[in-house]
């Protein structure tokens, strides 16, 4: 059977996001691999997680506003795609610190609009009701069946029998097949009519109460993010003496939280609201990385983790849907753009750093206190929430006039 545009984008473009967090995340698990032969410490390990937000946060930004203004989204994915595989493959080239900073920095740079530029491809080609759905399996599923599913335990075995480095360069194969996907079968949408936006800028879209308390939400749940997936590999074997193959299942269970979670957490939210999904699912997830400090048995370590490896399903909630039900449908854009943003640039970029320091002078098991923090306080701030699910507002599931096509 012969496969629709649409479907045939939602497999590219899952490929291509899932392929971005493997290579984003396969820092993480060949880093014990690489620390003593580089001399590297948890602090450089901050920095390196710091240095790729940091250059992914603005190349979002700047890259897919000027692919709007272009036009030019399909030659942009392909030229992304191309770029970061090899920056991630020029990883196992270097020598030092210094210059894996610069390929993991570079390696952002390419990373950053991917996302920007496939929202924009599949809204275009998306049937209307499918939408949520096809965005679902690429900001979510995609990313959390490739880069933590699978990744873990490819790289720990390409590690083991080539060495960290040729799993480095193994890496990019993936991509250079994606963006050969991309250049053959996607389509450049038609340019959309240009609408004047009198919707107002960033600082009156602060003035709305949801979006506020979702930039905070998004600088402390990213923290929470960025340091669980970047130090729970070099935690695991270093302080809890794993073998690479157990460390690799463990991050493999919090994958599966991850594809699992980031669908029904969501779904949850659609029946009991967006507010008590929010404050219920991220006080589970701050249970998450005391287990990993207090559970050693491997029989209650795995499902433990994956019960409690929920926060990923409250980032569509916080990133996506709140604000959009919140805000008109012309200032969704913008809104999505700041909180992601903001959220990278805070908890991507400075709180790896810190956390990296602090475990340099008071031992690893001081950044799962950190996640910790980082999840607990998106359920403190989720109390302050305006309501905005449809079914919980309006009986028989009325759509809200900001969820309404424009006309």
């Amino acid at each position: 059977m012969r496969l629709s545009y649409e479907n045939k984008l939602l497999a590219i473009l899952a490929l291509s996001f899932g392929f971005v967090f493997f290579d984003r995340l396969a820092l993480s698990f060949l880093f014990p691999f690489m620390a003593a032969e580089l001399r590297l410490t948890p602090a450089h390990l901050g920095m390196l997680a710091s240095a790729l937000a940091l250059t992914w946060s603005l190349s979002g930004l700047g890259l897919g506003a000027w692919s709007d203004r272009r036009g030019l989204k399909k030659p942009m994915l392909v030229a992304a795609v191309l770029a970061f595989s090899l920056f991630s493959a020029a990883s196992g080239l270097v020598a030092g610190f210094l210059s894996l900073l610069l390929f993991r920095a570079l390696m952002g740079v390419a990373e950053g609009p991917v996302l920007p530029l496939s929202q924009s491809l599949l809204a275009a080609a998306s049937t209307p009701a499918r939408r949520g759905f096809n965005m679902g399996i690429v900001n979510g599923s995609a990313p959390g069946l490739l880069g933590a599913v699978l990744g873990p335990p490819l790289l720990v075995a390409l590690a083991e029998t080539y060495g960290w480095r040729a799993a480095f360069y193994l890496s990019c194969l993936p991509g250079l097949l994606i963006a050969w996907l991309v250049w053959r079968h996607v389509r450049e949408p038609a340019p959309a009519p240009m609408r004047a936006d009198r919707g107002g800028g960033l600082i009156q879209l602060l003035g709305e109460r949801n979006i506020l308390l979702c930039v905070l939400i998004a600088c402390s749940y990213i923290t929470w993010f960025i340091i669980l997936i970047s130090f729970t590999p070099t935690f695991l074997i270093q302080v809890k003496g794993m073998s690479p193959q157990a460390m690799g299942a463990v991050m493999s269970s919090l994958g599966f939280a991850w594809v699992a979670w980031g669908a029904l957490v969501p779904a949850i939210s659609d029946r009991i609201g967006r507010k008590p999904a929010m404050v219920g699912f991220s006080l589970i997830a701050a249970c998450c990385p005391l287990v990993l400090l207090n559970v050693d048995r491997m029989a209650w370590l795995l499902p433990l983790v994956f019960l409690s490896y929920t926060g990923l399903g409250c980032f569509t909630l916080f990133m996506a849907t709140i604000p959009a039900e919140t805000v008109s449908p012309r200032r969704i854009a913008t809104a999505l753009g700041m909180i992601m943003g903001v959220g990278e640039l805070a908890g991507g970029f400075v709180a790896p750093t810190v956390a990296g320091f602090a475990a340099d002078r008071y031992g690893l098991s001081i950044v799962m206190w950190i996640a910790m923090v980082g999840a607990l306080l998106p359920a403190l701030l989720s109390l302050g929430l305006r309501e905005t699910a449809p079914l919980r507002l309006k009986p028989g599931g009325a759509v809200l006039e900001a969820d309404r096509a424009p006309t």
